[in-house]
């Protein structure tokens, strides 16, 4: 059994679900705009569902305020119903085929809605990085059984996978913790 090799894909494993974190926190708002937060939306375009990014240019031309520039005039309400849909509480105005998306302040309770929502994201990464951790852990009980690993070996690999999974939760943590300070950030 080469640990080193099954190391990476463990390592590589972990990495993925601190993206997803990051991707997920992407989309959620706090008092600025930023094109990430249009992510997540979907746009019923052609008879199937789109990224938002695909149908129109994302832009910020002021601090609270988005813009899609959509490229096909048919897409117009499709794009504003995607939007207005989200459960981002924006509520999108089209001036020919620019629709602009003003940011509303947050007020306390929408920000610890939002940081509740963060937290249930983290935590769902801490579990999918724990069963990356269930699963390495079974393939080397299962290796030691075989024959193909010592009981000390054994024994290594699971502190050097354990430490590794601390390092993610740890950098999940530090992750939420800095979104959390950036959503209640008046």
């Amino acid at each position: 059994m080469d640990f080193q090799a099954q190391k990476k894909d463990i390592q590589r494993r972990m990495e993925g679900a601190l993206e997803v974190l990051h991707r997920e926190f992407g989309g959620l708002r706090t008092g600025r705009a930023s094109t990430s937060l249009l992510d997540p939306i979907t746009v019923d375009a052609y008879g199937q569902q789109m990224p938002m990014n695909q149908v129109g240019t994302v832009g910020v031309p002021e601090p609270r305020m988005l813009t899609v520039q959509v490229w096909d005039k048919g897409l117009v309400a499709s794009v504003e119903k995607a939007i207005r849909d989200s459960d981002l509480g924006l509520n999108p105005a089209s001036d020919g085929q620019l629709v602009r998306i003003p940011i509303p302040a947050l007020n306390e309770e929408r920000r610890a809605e939002i940081a509740k929502i963060a937290g249930k994201y983290a935590e769902e990464t801490r579990v999918a990085v724990r069963n990356v951790r269930r699963h390495a852990m079974d393939e080397l009980k299962k290796a030691e059984k075989d024959g193909d690993i010592s009981k000390d070996e054994h024994h290594d690999y699971d502190v050097e996978t354990q430490e590794l999974t601390d390092d993610y939760v740890k950098k999940i943590d530090e992750a939420f913790h800095n979104k959390e300070q950036e959503i209640m950030q008046v």
